[in-house]
């Protein structure tokens, strides 16, 4: 499986107010539907909080 673009996972994350819990991004990304390969990825970040989208897509590209 490919990783998401940051783009597919900022879609996935549209309208998400930050700074807001790894447990938070994985649920608003499963309620706006956001496909398989951006799920894996919200679920293998760290746990712990973020405070941007840049935040976000840093630590998925690690």
């Amino acid at each position: 499986m490919t990783d998401p673009s940051p783009i597919d996972i900022q879609k996935a994350l549209g309208g998400i107010d930050y700074p807001v819990s790894k447990e938070n991004l994985v649920k608003h990304a499963e309620g706006s539907g956001a496909d398989s390969s951006v799920m894996e990825t919200l679920n293998n970040l760290p746990d712990r909080q973020y405070d941007s989208p840049t935040d976000v897509n840093k630590e998925a590209s690690k």
